[in-house]
């Protein structure tokens, strides 16, 4: 079914045409626009309210702190929906969020109390042998790609850890297993189809729109709703890794290898996420190692698998397996945030251990389910892979992010844990510079960042062309009835 411009603004409720002038929509209204919507909408697509299943389902995110109440879910089925959506939506000045797969922390990003659209129905995987690529679409988690792709002996840079989505994760940038070798995803991405705010569906890639596809890189959704993304693959067999599990007394030998992993190891072949975690009163650390082959060369891991360990995980497996052996742990509630560091130094290594303890154990009383810092030692070539993108802002520096994630059961406690969560991760910053790195005002990574961290600590000198291309996409800011960090 396809609609004329005229057509779906006659459907719209009557409300002022200029947005950023008139006042919200109550609920009856944005009701009225949930009905709207489901009439405008082809047999591809629904709409669906309090009650039912699949309401519950396009509303639930990670964590239920990051889950809204709306007024109605839509699932567009096809692009021309997302279109009509779009309009009717900007028409009348409704509130709405998009939701791929729903991992983000942030309250608000991609959801809504107003019009939920779930992208659940775009969910196709077509791999290009000729080109080397696949077409994905945004309402997958990466299990699902990955688990597509398997039988064509081929995977893309996508999420590290299970249940992670596809649209999130790639707008933001998205660090990933191969990032040693081919940079961030958005690094990878060889086109989007995005539907822009005045409804025109467009594929978008270096070569048709630069200023565009440069923002896409990293933007998230301040130009529109992507419903494909198409991304480089790689030819990739078996691999090697998994989870090794080590106790208390253990925490010294793992720090000391660690920072040498951090420091000495040459071979882009290989990753690995650290996670210090502290739970039921005792830190523990898991080290998910990953190798690009079915058998890492002698001495890249050596140190590690032979610290006495409480569990391990480790075998030359699937890709799928590899990277669903490496499940989060989510609580009730939940925040993430971000320090950006040069060098895993034995200094900041030791301090990210001591935060882990300080702030499970100050916290506990709080709610506490889980205090976790991720250290992320990657090659400090990783950003000359890419051309410029939204994110990273700066490509000339080895820039590391250190992921706070906090994870607590009480509501009442939510202040609580994000002001914790912006003090530690300001201490780890202030030891990093006292040890010498320039890290001040490094860029943060957005999709660990707290919802209020300031754009300029993000983008950098990106900010004023971002800006601009925004204005020149989206001069009515249809994107800013969405949350997000928008430009």
């Amino acid at each position: 079914m396809v609609w004329k411009i005229s057509t779906i603004i006659a459907l719209a409720t009557v409300l002022p045409s200029t947005l950023g002038t008139s006042v919200p929509p109550s609920t009856s209204n944005l009701q009225q626009v949930c009905a709207k919507i489901q009439r405008a909408v082809s047999s591809a697509s629904a709409v669906f309210y309090p009650g039912s299943a699949n309401y519950t389902a396009d509303n639930a995110h990670w964590v239920s702190s990051s889950t809204q109440s709306s007024a109605c879910t839509v699932e567009p089925g096809a692009a021309a929906d997302v279109s009509i959506i779009l309009q009717l939506l900007g028409s009348t000045k409704s509130p709405f969020g998009v939701k791929g797969g729903g991992h983000i922390t942030n309250i608000g990003f991609s959801s809504t109390t107003g019009v939920q659209i779930s992208m659940k129905r775009f969910s196709s995987v077509t791999y290009d042998k000729k080109t080397q690529t696949a077409d994905i679409g945004p309402g997958l988690v990466w299990d699902d790609v990955y688990a597509a792709l398997e039988p064509h002996g081929v995977i893309v840079a996508g999420g590290r850890v299970s249940g992670v989505g596809v649209a999130g994760f790639t707008l933001g940038g998205g660090y990933n297993w191969l990032t040693n070798q081919v940079g961030l995803t958005v690094d990878t991405v060889t086109a989007f189809e995005l539907v822009r705010p005045d409804g025109k569906i467009v594929s978008v890639s270096a070569a048709s729109n630069p200023d565009l596809f440069f923002g896409l890189k990293g933007g998230f959704n301040n130009f529109g709703i992507v419903t494909k993304f198409t991304l480089k693959t790689f030819a990739t067999d078996k691999v090697w890794g998994g989870v090794i599990a080590y106790g208390p007394d253990q925490i010294p030998a793992v720090e000391a290898a660690l920072a040498r992993f951090a420091n000495t190891n040459t071979d882009p072949k290989a990753e690995i996420i650290a996670a210090a975690n502290f739970m039921d009163g005792q830190i523990q650390i898991d080290n998910i190692m990953f190798y690009n082959g079915p058998t890492p060369p002698p001495g890249v891991f050596d140190e590690f698998l032979n610290i006495t360990s409480v569990s391990k995980n480790v075998s030359t497996r699937s890709f799928l397996s590899l990277v669903q052996a490496g499940a989060p742990t989510a609580g009730p509630r939940g925040a993430f945030h971000v320090a950006t560091i040069l060098d895993f130094t034995p200094t900041t290594i030791a301090a990210v251990v001591n935060e882990t303890i300080f702030w499970g154990n100050k916290l506990a009383d709080d709610g506490a389910f889980l205090v976790s810092y991720n250290i992320e030692p990657f090659m400090s070539s990783i950003y000359s892979h890419g051309a410029k993108s939204a994110y990273p802002p700066v490509r000339n520096a080895g820039y590391l992010p250190i992921n706070l994630n906090f994870a607590w059961t009480p509501a009442k406690s939510d202040a609580i844990f994000h002001a914790a969560l912006k003090q530690s991760a300001n201490h780890l910053t202030d030891v990093a510079v006292h040890a010498g790195q320039a890290v001040a005002q490094a860029p943060l990574y957005s999709n660990y960042a707290l919802a209020d961290t300031p754009l300029e600590r993000i983008y950098g000198d990106n900010l004023p062309r971002l800006r601009s291309i925004k204005a020149q996409v989206d001069p009515k800011n249809v994107m800013g009835l969405a949350g997000g960090f928008k430009f």
